[in-house]
């Protein structure tokens, strides 16, 4: 293997007792066309710039708004990059100039994915690779985008979420010849038809997966069986994804490896806790100009994206309650002095509430007729399903778009729910996040590529893995440069008191940070 690969030591047998399957809770595969249902429209699809000042056009223009641009479909346009190439579908290639300065500007708070993509440049860990993908389109995703390029790779691209693609960053990528097929404010066919156009090539054939909320690859398993049979992995990290996969793997159906990057440590505790915590925040202000003092906030689960937004609403002085199913996680939620209650029980009451489960129909129709007028209603979990807008989407309930991701769902008698993103991710969909948090789950995801891509032959089976631990600590050491931090070194002495190697990994596989 190349230097990158060895300075984790995952090519060594010894590090292979490290890597280890899990089992977790099974939740069943939401069919597709649940997670993706439109808006029903009378004259067609609504414009997304419908009653929006200029101010507030201006105030979403960092994070792709489409309220300015021509909202005819890219399908309808032939475009092509300065090279003539014509091998993908964005809004407007036009836009390339503005999104290099976007992935410039995140490059600067990436460092250790730019490290990686220097010390493994020349060596070409991934020369060969085809790697597909189905993540959010934004500045920090093309950095990680084109270190995958950077290091071999020939990359194909699609969104995860119809609102979170940076268009001006798409047209970045498209113009620096990655075949991207996104645009913000896609519809539901738009959404499967750019994933299928990312698959669905005669001169090029995917090997390897990298996912964010298991759409693209249950496409491929249902569309390309064939296909899916000859992937040499799959890399996914979100908590949607994950299930989808257990629930393959569970039914014996997953005939290829898989990296869970989503329960990897430097996902855990840093994208899902940090990202959240400094997120949430800026999606509810761009959105609503919300006051948050004072507010009563209901936070569905306390996993680490819960405990994120509680604290950064706790900061702001909002009064926070928790709903919870699991004990530990109520407990830690007590211990932080949080009410934890159920959310019948003060549905009535509460100003705003916000789903981070990653389950279905959190939020119910029952919910919503005991919300009391102008409640917020909105998602930080991956997948709209967490509210239950099916039930909706009836005749007697009208919707009335306001604002860029904001909706007003008004009962007959008067009251309204306010509903933001339309259930979907609210921080990628809203406002923008730190590119730093992100360059740790991007290495993260950079390794797994490259650990699945290189492995030899029967070190990973049919099956689910976790990153190995010595990984997740080099994915940790090469960030702390950034913040001047120093290491202390074990003694011999020390090493060999606690039964660990000096060099690390420093904690069983049993340890819960």
């Amino acid at each position: 293997m190349k230097k990158a690969y060895n300075l984790v030591n995952v090519s060594k047998a010894k590090q292979q007792e490290t890597v280890q399957s899990v089992c977790i809770k099974q939740i069943q595969l939401s069919d597709q066309q649940e997670e993706f249902n439109k808006l029903p429209t009378k004259a067609g699809p609504r414009p997304l710039s419908h009653s929006v000042s200029q101010l507030s056009a201006d105030s979403f223009s960092s994070v792709g708004s489409v309220s300015s641009e021509d909202e005819s479909s890219p399908q309808d346009k032939l475009q092509k990059t300065s090279n003539g190439l014509s091998d993908f579908c964005i809004k407007n290639i036009k836009q390339a100039d503005f999104g290099r300065k976007e992935i410039d500007i995140a490059q600067q708070g990436m460092p250790a994915l730019m490290i990686l993509r220097k010390r493994a440049g020349e060596e070409k860990p991934l020369a060969g690779a085809k790697v597909v993908g189905c993540t959010h389109i934004t500045a920090q995703t093309a950095v990680l985008i084109e270190t995958l390029a950077a290091l071999g790779a020939q990359c194909r691209w699609a969104a995860c979420n119809i609102f979170s693609t940076q268009n001006t960053v798409a047209a970045a990528l498209a113009e620096g010849g990655i075949s991207v097929f996104a645009w913000r404010g896609e519809s539901e066919d738009d959404f499967w038809w750019c994933i299928d156009r990312c698959v669905a090539t005669d001169s090029w054939e995917p090997n390897l997966i990298l996912d964010d909320g298991g759409d693209l690859t249950h496409w491929i398993y249902k569309k390309y069986p064939n296909l899916f049979g000859k992937l040499k992995g799959i890399v996914e990290e979100s908590v949607t994804g994950i299930y989808r996969l257990y629930q393959l793997s569970k039914a014996s159906k997953l005939c290829v490896p898989s990296m869970n990057v989503n329960d990897s440590v430097t996902k855990q505790k840093f994208d899902n806790l940090y990202c959240c915590k400094e997120s949430i925040l800026d999606g509810l202000k761009r959105t609503t100009d919300v006051m948050l003092g004072g507010k009563q906030v209901v936070v569905c689960g306390y996993g680490e994206v819960g405990k994120g937004c509680c604290a950064a609403l706790k900061g702001l002085g909002a009064v926070i309650y928790v709903t919870e199913v699991d004990p530990i996680c109520a407990l830690q939620a007590c211990m932080d002095g949080l009410r934890v209650i159920t959310l019948s029980e003060v549905i009535r009451h509460t100003d705003m509430v916000i789903t981070c489960t990653g389950n279905k129909n959190v939020i119910t129709r029952e919910h919503f007729d005991r919300m009391r007028s102008g409640c917020v209603v909105c998602n930080m979990g991956h997948s709209n399903t967490e509210i239950d807008l099916a039930s909706l989407r009836t005749t007697e309930l009208k919707w009335h778009h306001v604002r860029p991701h904001v909706d007003h769902i008004i009962w007959p008698d008067g009251k309204q729910v306010v509903l933001l993103a339309e259930g979907r991710l609210l921080n990628l969909s809203c406002s923008t996040v730190p590119s730093f948090v992100l360059s740790v789950t991007a290495v993260t995801q950079a390794l797994a590529l490259i650990e699945l891509y290189n492995a030899p032959a029967g070190r990973y089976k049919q099956g689910v893995y976790l990153l190995p631990k010595k990984m997740d600590e080099y994915v940790a050491g090469l960030h702390l440069p950034i913040f001047d931090a120093h290491l202390t070194d074990l003694t011999d002495e020390q090493a060999q008191y606690l039964g660990i190697s000096k060099h690390g990994p420093f904690k069983p596989n049993y340890y819960r940070y």
